[in-house]
């Protein structure tokens, strides 16, 4: 759309992109927090290449990348190599979220700015990359997966979690 002129579409389906995006990371972040919980407890954990830097596209998620290029170094074994790298996914997924919102609403404001697309783009891109580098994770967990882990495992995702209530202060007097 926005190749074709029609930037006022375009500026309305980045709006419901940024919805979207956001219901897929409040479900995303908690899954992967619950495969590293998960992978404290199976015998055998799989074993987990780095994030690389080079896959993404953004700073802040090519600093993630190296971060964990660094940690994968410094960890020996398996389980904090697979659990490192699934907190680091689960972080940037948050940040990249929150990203791809503020690049929305840039683009809202000013739907020509082409350097406001090309940054909702690169969020773009690597939120894609790293919801991939989650599934090849996932796989490879549910390879490892004691099958008598699996009902627990299974009722952990689908259960909804519990949401912490922020309570604010008022200005109502008691």
């Amino acid at each position: 759309m926005r190749a074709s002129g029609e930037l006022v579409c375009a500026s309305q389906q980045v709006s419901v992109s940024a919805a979207l995006l956001t219901r897929l990371s409040a479900s995303l972040v908690p899954f992967c927090e619950s495969l590293a919980s998960r992978g404290r407890f199976i015998k055998h954990i799989p074993s987990v290449e780095p994030l690389n830097p080079d896959f993404f596209r953004s700073q802040m998620a090519q600093s993630a990348a190296a971060w964990n290029e660094i940690l994968h170094c410094v960890a020996f074994g398996s389980r904090p190599r697979f659990v490192h790298k699934l907190r680091i996914l689960s972080s940037t997924l948050q940040r990249l979220d929150h990203e791809f919102s503020k690049a929305a609403v840039d683009v809202a404001r000013a739907p020509g700015a082409s350097s406001c697309w090309k940054a909702l783009d690169q969020v773009h891109y690597d939120f894609n990359t790293c919801l991939r580098e989650t599934e090849v994770v996932l796989k490879s967990f549910l390879r490892a997966l004691p099958i008598e882990h699996l009902a627990g495992f299974t009722t952990e995702v689908e259960s909804p979690r519990p949401r912490r209530l922020r309570l604010r202060p008022t200005r109502v007097s008691a």
